[in-house]
């Protein structure tokens, strides 16, 4: 299905299909630039350290969105792999620069007007690209668009978009867990979102969803996708994958937890078991599935090398 031509002979081989880093060229920054960096970072980081300190408490109060303290670092990582890209300072585009910013500080007023907080921290990406372009130009915003796009991962889905996502997640969750336990000759029954497994009752709570791992496959395959040279198709594919990988993984967490349960009546063992399962059954699954994709991928897209017949021809004398 698919065959993804090589370059022909003479020209220059591709090592690989990681995105290419040419060298950037030397650009000397202007100390006016550096002050005036300086300053947006600062008005920035004044204006909005009451939405980042609310943020961090639920990232550190919510496991579905612990990996808000990675957003950052992240993103910074992009940056970095991405260097040999760097534009340098160009004029400031102040129409798009101006215009981001204007739409950050209209995103913040409907939040206050609206009590929508999560409009108050998604305005966050939309003002820094808005510094960004009036700091170094288009050039510059294009650049950084693929890192300012993971700003929006630190940012907790609204209340109603996670109890919409949850519940769907939950009946899912619960009923191909059920069918697997009983493929593997459990008595497992489903009641609303409860595994009636014997004398267990195995409940598949929100936070067993699958919520959390989902935004972590997608977070993934954003690095992925903004990292390497595909073909739209290919990459169109990964996304579609998301979702099948985010629930195969979290019913075979429950599976699993389920199946320990029968082998103990303790509390505290059934508790252990359920927090370690995330960590050694539904990432590492996640991960695998996901590499499965990839390698599909490849196996399917055969590259053919496509030959240059004028340089094969050798020429005859008088012609």
């Amino acid at each position: 299905m698919g065959r993804r031509p090589k370059p022909p002979a003479a020209a220059k081989p591709v090592p690989s299909r990681v995105a290419e880093v040419p060298r950037a060229a030397a650009a000397q920054t202007p100390p006016g630039r550096l002050v005036a960096g300086a300053v947006l970072f600062l008005v920035g980081l004044f204006a909005y350290w009451p939405t980042l300190v609310e943020m961090a408490r639920v990232w550190w109060d919510e496991p579905d969105y612990s990996h808000g303290f990675l957003v950052v670092p992240a993103a910074a990582w992009l940056a970095w792999v991405r260097r040999g890209r760097y534009p340098g300072l160009h004029d400031p585009a102040w129409v798009l620069g101006l215009g981001l910013l204007g739409l950050s500080w209209s995103m913040r007023y409907a939040a206050a007007q609206f009590y929508m907080d999560f409009l108050d921290a998604y305005s966050l990406a939309v003002w820094a690209g808005g510094a960004v372009a009036l700091l170094g130009g288009w050039p510059l915003l294009r650049w950084a668009l693929p890192s300012l796009g993971l700003l929006w991962f630190m940012v907790p889905l609204p209340f109603g978009a996670a109890t919409a996502l949850s519940g769907p997640l939950q009946r899912v969750a619960t009923k191909l867990a059920c069918l697997g336990l009983q493929t593997l000759g459990q008595p497992a029954v489903p009641e609303g979102n409860v595994i009636l497994l014997g004398e267990h009752h195995l409940e598949v709570a929100q936070a067993c969803s699958g919520l959390r791992l989902f935004v972590c496959v997608v977070f993934l395959a954003y690095l992925y996708v903004a990292l390497v040279r595909r073909a739209w198709w290919e990459k169109l594919a990964l996304v579609l994958a998301i979702a099948p990988i985010a629930i195969v993984a979290n019913v075979a967490r429950i599976a699993v937890t389920g199946l320990l349960y029968q082998w103990t009546d303790s509390a505290k063992v059934h508790q252990l078991i359920h927090d370690l399962a995330g960590f050694l059954i539904e990432i590492p699954l996640a991960a695998a599935l996901f590499a499965l994709v990839l390698w599909y991928l490849d196996k399917v897209v055969q590259e053919v090398e496509v030959l240059d017949v004028s340089a094969l021809v050798r020429p005859t004398e008088g012609h």
